[in-house]
């Protein structure tokens, strides 16, 4: 088990010092996240781009191991004239993760609305705030003009992935696919399909390959109503977990909210003995975390810096109890 930090751009500058101050050495983010200024003509596949910013991570003594953030495939997604310029693109970021020693990509296929939320100050006590999803908040609201069936898009999916698996393979590159976040069926008029774990599990059946896995956001998974020591179970001792996010929530897909990673509905305990026990020796990150009061980034909800470092004090508190418990530690 490894914890990582996002370090998204400049905001979070804050967070890679912390990150060292606390021993963390492991980092998450995505060229989409910066401005390369220096150079206009800079597109997020190329190698330069993210040689720039695997150097910054290093210079910061930390390694960086997820690139977490693909925007630019909405056209493969949608079925678009665009897609094979769109895989083209993608195949080139694999192939440069590969050359950089980026093991892990995280994607989604949510297209248009991506991870959504119609909350993000809901207060939980104490000044701290947190996002959330109600259902009835967005069941008057406008489309987009867009609209795609489910079955296109497990078939966009599928194409999709039989040309990029391979180029994964070849680079030594995992693909960790998230869950639909809320995982509804349908938002705006545009259809969801990544809603329950036996989907997830689907998608690693379309083109079947250990770089073809899945990250395992527990929050999403919570909120699908999921058992969460099952569904890591599930996952890992298949092979096919890559990636987690560590956070939970109350309530249901329709109606919920994130909260403290100590206050939710998940067995947080269980769940970290789960990772230990199918083996798993990826990255896992503190997620959706409350804004708290005077927080040095207030104005970025689900992202802010105090409550990441709440969460991991959390985190590092369960692996020394699971690591104890196993024998591991004395």
């Amino acid at each position: 088990m490894k914890i990582a930090y996002v370090i998204n751009g400049p905001a979070h500058t804050p967070m890679k010092h912390f990150a060292r101050q606390l021993g963390i050495t492991h980092a998450v983010t995505s060229p989409f996240s910066y401005n390369f200024a220096f150079n206009p003509f800079a597109h997020q596949w190329d190698y330069m781009i993210l040689r720039e910013i695997k150097q910054e991570m290093n210079d910061y003594g930390m390694e960086w191991d997820v690139l977490e953030g693909v925007n630019f495939i909405d056209g493969v997604k949608l079925g678009l004239e665009s897609r094979d310029e769109e895989i083209a693109h993608f195949c080139t970021l694999l192939e440069n993760m590969g050359k950089l020693g980026i093991k892990t990509v995280c994607y989604n296929w949510m297209p248009v609305w991506g991870w959504y939320r119609s909350r993000l100050n809901i207060d939980v006590g104490g000044g701290a705030t947190v996002t959330g999803f109600n259902l009835d908040d967005v069941k008057d609201a406008p489309g987009c003009g867009i609209t795609i069936s489910k079955d296109e898009l497990w078939a966009n999916l599928k194409y999709f992935l039989e040309k990029v698996v391979p180029v994964a393979e070849k680079n030594k590159v995992k693909l960790a696919v998230h869950p639909d976040d809320p995982p509804v069926d349908c938002i705006a008029g545009v259809e969801r399909i990544l809603t329950s774990s036996d989907a997830m599990w689907e998608v690693t059946q379309l083109v079947q390959s250990e770089y073809n896995g899945i990250t395992l956001c527990q929050g999403t998974f919570a909120t699908m109503g999921e058992n969460i020591p099952a569904a890591i179970r599930r996952f890992g001792n298949a092979g096919l977990l890559h990636f987690a996010h560590f956070r939970d929530i109350q309530g249901t897909a329709t109606n919920f909210h994130e909260t403290f990673h100590h206050a939710g509905k998940t067995d947080m305990y269980e769940a970290m003995k789960c990772y230990y026990e199918v083996g798993f020796d990826g990255v896992c990150r503190p997620d959706h975390v409350p804004t708290m009061y005077g927080d040095a980034t207030p104005d970025m909800p689900a992202y802010a810096v105090n409550a990441n470092l709440v969460a991991t004090g959390y985190m590092l508190g369960l692996i020394e109890a699971v690591e104890k418990e196993m024998g591991i530690r004395k």
